[in-house]
């Protein structure tokens, strides 16, 4: 994972101070690209601990389509929400702000964080409010013309931004498929270097390899292409010692071979393989 190292250090050197909706602060350039070739490992972060299990419930929240935060707790830690009062994920403190926005005042048990991305990817709204499943079009598409250059899914519907917990980061993805193989492309708006990005370019490579699997098709690059990259002021410490750590060999992500549906997958059905990283670097997230 020399490329995430790659594109701290740019950012180190090359980054300028800018303001933020948190009040955190941070150091930011805008574009940057980086590329991973998926035949070669799955591209986990090794020099700190990923939080794997995290990124796969998240992953398979969003194909299902749910926006409930509790939803995404029963994937996780596969139990019923009324059994997880008190269990976080990745999203609790965004589905939290929401619920306190809304006028809520029970945030233990009104989760919902508005049409955020899974809302976006099954059911769409459009004109007379239509609902369209991108997902599933995108894998008709490769399907049946895979040379088209229309094999998009855009999570950023404007009519409803407005409406979200927190407008989509990952906003607009693109497949190609050339050679018996699939690649994709991620734009992602904003991105939080240190504590998102080793989740979305994990999230993203997998979502790729499924998608291949139920295509029948290998996979090709993964390439994750942002606009305003940033380390938060108060991760600096935390990217110097991730930064002075040496890179392991990527670990080998093993999917269940006879899942042909992306409805059908479950976390049962992904184990990771030589995975080799050192130990956790802690940091708090700016909401």
């Amino acid at each position: 994972m020399k490329q995430y190292l790659d594109l701290l250090q740019h950012i180190l050197d090359n980054g300028i101070t800018k303001e933020d909706r948190t009040g955190t602060g941070t150091t930011s350039v805008f574009g940057y690209q980086m590329r991973f070739d998926l035949s070669q490992g799955f591209p986990l972060v090794t020099t700190k601990k990923t939080f794997l299990k995290g990124i796969i419930s998240e992953l398979l929240w969003f194909i299902e389509g749910s926006t409930d935060e509790r939803r995404l707790a029963e994937i996780h830690y596969g139990d019923k929400a009324e059994n997880l009062v008190g269990k976080n994920t990745v999203w609790t403190a965004n589905a939290d702000a929401q619920g306190k926005a809304l006028g809520y005042t029970n945030t233990d048990t009104i989760k919902e964080l508005g049409p955020v991305y899974g809302a976006q990817w099954r059911s769409w709204k459009g004109a007379n409010d239509k609902a369209y499943d991108q997902l599933a079009d995108v894998i008709n598409q490769i399907k049946t013309n895979p040379d088209s250059r229309r094999i998009i899914l855009n999570a950023w519907n404007v009519a409803e931004i407005e409406n979200m917990a927190l407008p989509p980061c990952h906003t607009f993805f693109q497949f190609y498929v050339a050679d018996g193989k699939l690649s994709c492309q991620l734009y992602q708006r904003s991105a939080d270097v240190f504590l998102g990005v080793p989740f979305n370019i994990a999230s993203y490579a997998l979502l790729t390899m499924m998608i291949a699997q139920v295509c029948d098709l290998e996979v090709g690059d993964f390439v994750h292409t942002f606009g305003d990259a940033h380390i938060y002021s108060n991760h600096m410490e935390q990217v110097n010692l991730q930064l002075s750590r040496t890179p392991h060999a990527l670990p080998t992500m093993n999917i269940n071979p006879d899942i042909k549906d992306i409805n059908d997958f479950k976390m049962s059905d992904f184990e990771l393989v030589g995975y080799t990283c050192d130990e956790p670097i802690k940091a708090v997230m700016a909401v």
